[in-house]
């Protein structure tokens, strides 16, 4: 669905880095490894086009990315390393306006489990503002299941993670996997996330 080649960065002179070649088809998971600083943010907001690429192409469904943004837009959910939650409303209130948001049909109690799973539950009436990072990282993943798209593009998404939840999303991504639901997320840190490809920057 996805096809990326030779894509470069280059800022003040400096590549930030160059000739990245990947694809991502159904049921594929790509992690992007790297050390903090190495490009993987600079990557990732690449291939969803809010940075302009020195070089190289992106390709969705056999197009040109630009010249068929709007169905591109319509398949990918993108979590990036900052929150997209209000932080003055409480969680129970974002949950409510990403369902408005993206016209979510995930039901009321497919929520609860899941906010349940993720030890949530108990912070439902509680301003995000008061969570700790962990916490609020938590939250933003929930967004994977409300919006329901078959793309999943994650930046660094284990961050601030405790284990216990690290593997509820390990087999969070496998059971998107099986639905033929593709991922591509960045990583500095280790986990036993089972991948098809590892891009090193």
């Amino acid at each position: 669905m996805i096809l990326v080649k030779e894509l470069s960065v280059e800022r003040s002179n400096k590549k930030i880095f160059e000739n990245i070649n990947l694809s991502l088809g159904s049921g594929k998971i790509v992690l992007l490894k790297g050390k903090n600083g190495s490009g993987k943010t600079t990557l990732l907001k690449t291939i969803i086009n809010i940075i302009e690429p020195s070089s190289g192409s992106i390709y969705w469904k056999g197009k040109p990315l630009k010249k068929n943004l709007y169905d591109y837009y319509n398949h990918i959910t993108y979590i990036g390393d900052k929150t997209t939650s209000l932080r003055q409303l409480s969680v129970k209130e974002n949950i409510n306006i990403w369902k408005k948001i993206f016209l979510s049909k995930t039901s009321k109690s497919q929520i609860k489990n899941i906010l349940k799973t993720m030890r949530l539950d108990r912070y439902l009436n509680q301003k995000v503002n008061e969570l700790s990072f962990g916490e609020t990282k938590k939250l933003e993943l929930l967004r994977l299941i409300l919006e329901d798209k078959k793309i999943w593009i994650l930046d660094e998404p284990l961050s601030n993670l405790d284990e216990e939840t690290i593997d509820i999303l390990a087999q969070t991504f496998q059971d998107h996997r099986s639905k033929e639901g593709s991922i591509i997320f960045s990583s500095h840190q280790n986990s036993e996330i089972g991948v098809s490809e590892e891009i090193r920057l």
